[in-house]
């Protein structure tokens, strides 16, 4: 399905202050039931893969973004390299099969 046909959803990127406010913003953002999304990564990925709210392929607005990057710097292990929480959201993201665009 190409991206201009899928279902979009915007992030306000400038609420994020903490890993927990994203959650919910995500959450919001994709109006997930009762604003759940996942609380973790391994809860997003479960999110992705259907039952919790908006099913990928979708596009994900990110407003913001570098802002929220700059929030969500604790530093994790990504496929054994390290990275931001921030690029670790990205990269479940992108494996569900979310299209983010970063504004």
């Amino acid at each position: 399905m190409p991206t201009s046909e899928r279902p979009r959803y915007d992030l306000d990127g400038s609420a994020v202050t903490d890993e927990p406010s994203f959650w919910a913003e995500l959450g919001s953002a994709v109006r997930a039931p009762d604003g759940y999304y996942g609380s973790n990564l391994d809860a997003l990925a479960d999110c992705l893969r259907g039952g919790f709210g908006p099913e990928p392929p979708f596009t994900l607005v990110w407003h913001a973004s570098a802002l929220a990057a700059e929030r969500l710097d604790r530093r994790i292990l990504i496929d054994g390299r390290e990275g931001s929480y921030f690029e670790a959201v990205l990269e479940v993201l992108h494996r569900g099969g979310v299209a983010v665009r970063l504004r």
